[in-house]
């Protein structure tokens, strides 16, 4: 009898290792036919987030459902307990299925013919969210054996993770962190009590209970959360009845909108990535693009705008907004304008003069001539085709004159410029087989507001260039622009430059931080452009229509500049912002004298007509540039023989015998003689030879006379007539090219003695100027009645 019972036990025994066998080989079979149907990388949504977390933008996944990433370590502790001791008290130590939890489910099943408690745990909960079962029993094994399969293959922590970012919780809102964006407008990390019990009950009936659509209904399940909490003691009382105070007020489910466009560019950067993070600030960002949008409403169809803001110390972006309203089909606002290629203006001209400086060919006071000039076949006008005549470097930066910047780049050479720019991270486009010459410092290429806002950061960094950083792992990239001296200089010359409507001794900015700014406008008005830098920021805007039509009346300093103090004054400010700057090591205050243009110190009294301060670098203090082409004489001291007595000119050869001295006169630049005073051009002019003396060559050899008008004529229009008064004028005396300027506007060119005809429709004073290129010139002075 025990024989046969040790037999039966050792059958019984040898039956059980088989059946565990079999039982352990078709699970192991059945995992490996039917494995746990994870969320693959590529099929997740993904979020664009601020530099603090704030969600900016969010793209949904191949279904269409929101999701933000969540960790277990990022949301709320007060969400963790609700979850695990509403939902499954036993999480972490049960192996996916509690059986008294079933057990309990199914016997009131039984009593009551309707479901009283819930027996999933939340390891079964993340099976159906990840593998949809039907509810009948083969369904509700099918969910079983799933979470014993994720108890197998994941950690606790990972399953739990799996949940935070996979419950429902209405509409295409997945996730705790994503409902609480889309419900609360928080993170998870910053739930109230009262918030974390709704978020945790929302994924039992998300579509019965949401807040944004049934409030009652959410609060409801929300206070018996509380409840529970309160009854196992994990919360106290006080703590539950003043949650239940807070009312359940949701927003309405909108996806986060802000920097879209720098969004759609980072997640193509970053494809697979669920979460990226931007260096972008919130708040500031929220604000300028309503500031954008409100700004230019007001502007005609199809007109866009782009803003850039540049922490100077880290090249991180702040504010980045790509155009005026985003999905705005009329004002195109899908194209993002802060990387489109665009006509820069006179955006260039700081980093040109920058480079005059270290070249040595300039000081800050350097003469220059803003007067008509060739340049081959370039003939370059003013923005107002107006012109100043001798101005100094500083001003003419200021004033962005257009001559006097293409002379300056004819010197240091286009091809160079913009290899220095492009070393420095501007990159210039050109049209195809096109090479740099002297059109592109006057918008005649393209660049973006990006490589602008990067390259005048150097203004504020010593010099130093760099390309903007959107996100946090964005690498560092530096170049070298500018030397320190010089950068500080080009910074010195735009801070001085007022702000509009800012009338110099008379306004007082108070603790508004300095800034050295520069507007441009391409030619026919189709880019805008103002750019600005601070201690701590730079800012860049254009404004213009991406399609490049023209935007008549529209330009820097009307339609770009005023939003770009706007953004300067609204940026955080520390004490120190408006305090003066040191000048770095090289950087010296020097007086100079013009037209020689050297150190008063180096040149007799007499040849120093103005006087001036002049910021040099390294000690160079170079002379006024020889004229091109001037063929009377050109700038620069020159030497000749006088009569001691008389104080006339003496040749090498003269028939008496004269007491001869050495003498000098400063010569201004010939172009510069329209607009300077007859003292000042007597004192530049050489004085008349001795009559007994041969010729020596060095008279005018060109005076200009004006045919066809006399000087202080009084002229009228034909009796009864509308049209205005159109004169024909010659410029006898030269066969060079002669530009014609009205009231020192430019209105027309001729060569030699080719008829000039002109209207003249305004009634008054005016001044009529025939300057030839060799310099020779006339005015002519007359009066319109009325």
């Amino acid at each position: 009898m025990r024989r046969d019972d040790g037999q039966k036990t050792r059958r019984w025994l040898q039956w059980l290792r088989w059946g565990t066998v079999a039982l352990l080989s078709t699970l192991l079979l059945l995992d490996l036919i039917f494995p746990i149907p994870l969320p693959k990388q590529r099929d997740t949504s993904t979020l664009v987030v601020a530099r603090d977390g704030t969600p900016l933008r969010a793209f949904a996944d191949r279904d269409g459902v929101w999701r933000y990433p969540a960790t277990i370590e990022g949301v709320s502790p007060l969400y963790l307990q609700a979850l695990l001791n509403y939902e499954d008290r036993h999480f972490w130590r049960h192996p996916g299925v509690n059986p008294v939890a079933l057990a309990r489910a199914g016997w009131q099943w039984l009593r009551h013919g309707r479901i009283v408690s819930g027996g999933s745990t939340l390891t079964m909960q993340v099976a159906r969210i990840l593998d949809k079962h039907s509810r009948t029993p083969w369904g509700k094994a099918k969910q079983l054996l799933r979470a014993l399969q994720l108890e197998a293959h994941l950690s606790k922590r990972e399953i739990l993770t799996l949940y935070l970012n996979r419950a429902p919780y209405g509409g295409p809102i997945e996730g705790v962190e994503a409902a609480s964006w889309a419900y609360l407008g928080k993170p998870a990390a910053r739930l109230s009590q009262a918030e974390a019990a709704l978020l945790t009950v929302l994924p039992q009936s998300p579509s019965r209970l949401r807040p944004d659509r049934e409030p009652e209904a959410a609060q409801r399940a929300r206070d018996k959360v509380l409840a529970r909490m309160a009854e196992l003691g994990v919360w106290s009382h006080a703590q539950v009845e003043d949650a239940r105070i807070e009312p359940v007020v949701a927003r309405s489910l909108q996806p986060p909108q802000m920097a879209a466009l720098l969004a759609e560019r980072l997640r193509a950067a970053h494809p697979l990535a669920e979460r990226i993070a931007s260096t972008i600030d919130p708040e500031l960002q929220r604000t300028l693009e309503e500031r954008v949008a409100a700004y230019f409403s007001q502007l005609p169809e199809r007109t866009s705008a782009a803003l850039l803001v540049v922490d100077n110390a880290t090249l991180e972006a702040r504010a980045y907004v790509g155009s005026v309203a985003y999905g705005d089909k009329a004002r195109l606002g899908h194209v993002d304008m802060v990387q489109a290629w665009r006509s820069p203006g006179s955006t260039l001209k700081p980093f040109l003069y920058g480079l005059a400086l270290d070249d040595g060919l300039i000081h800050s006071e350097s003469l220059l001539v803003d007067a008509p000039q060739a340049f081959g076949d370039y003939r370059p006008t003013n923005f107002d085709t107006e012109f100043n005549g001798p101005i100094g470097a500083a001003e003419a930066l200021r004033l962005s004159l257009n001559v006097p910047a293409v002379d300056l780049l004819d010197r240091v050479g286009p091809p160079r410029f913009a290899a220095r720019l492009a070393n420095a991270g501007i990159e210039l486009k050109f049209p195809r087989g096109a090479k740099p010459n002297l059109a592109l410092i006057l918008g005649g290429t393209g660049v973006r507001l990006e490589d602008l806002a990067g390259a005048f950061v150097a203004l504020n960094r010593d010099g130093v260039a760099g390309r903007v950083r959107y996100a946090a792992g964005d690498p560092r990239v530096e170049r070298r622009l500018l030397s320190p001296g010089a950068a500080w200089i080009v910074r010195e010359i735009l801070e001085a430059h007022p702000r509009p409507g800012q009338v110099a001794d008379t306004f007082d900015p108070g603790s508004k931080p300095k800034v050295a700014w520069k507007t441009g406008t391409s030619y026919g008005f189709r880019d805008a452009w103002a750019l600005g830098g601070t201690r701590r920021y730079t800012v860049g805007v254009w404004v213009g229509r991406p399609d490049g039509t023209p935007l008549p009346g529209q330009y820097g300093a009307v339609t770009a500049l005023p939003l770009l103090f706007e953004v300067i004054d609204s940026l955080p400010r520390t004490r120190g912002d408006a305090a003066p700057r040191p000048a770095p090591a090289g950087v010296g205050e020097t007086e100079i004298c013009w037209p020689l243009g050297t150190a008063a110190v180096d040149q007799p009294a007499s040849s120093c007509h103005r006087k001036m301060k002049a910021w040099s670098l390294d000690g160079a203090v170079p002379p006024t540039f020889a004229e091109r082409g001037a063929r009377l004489w050109s700038a620069g001291a020159e030497r000749f023989r006088a009569d001691a007595n008389t104080g006339l000119r003496l040749s090498a050869e003269c028939s008496r015998p004269h007491e001869a001295r050495e003498t000098e006169i400063a010569r201004w630049p010939a172009l510069a003689s329209p607009w300077l005073s007859a003292a000042t051009r007597k004192a530049s002019t050489l004085p008349a030879l001795s009559p007994d003396c041969v010729a020596d060559g060095r008279d005018a050899a060109e005076l200009l006379h004006i045919e066809g008008i006399n000087d202080s004529a009084t002229l009228a229009r034909a009796p009864g007539s509308e049209k205005p008064l159109r004169l024909q004028v010659r410029a006898l005396g030269t066969d060079a090219r002669v530009q014609w300027l009205l009231d020192g506007r430019w209105i027309g060119e001729t060569r030699g003695a080719q008829v000039f005809a002109h209207d003249y429709g305004e009634a008054g004073e005016h001044t009529l100027t025939a300057l030839a290129a060799s310099g020779a010139w006339k005015r002519v002075r007359f009066r319109i009645l009325r």
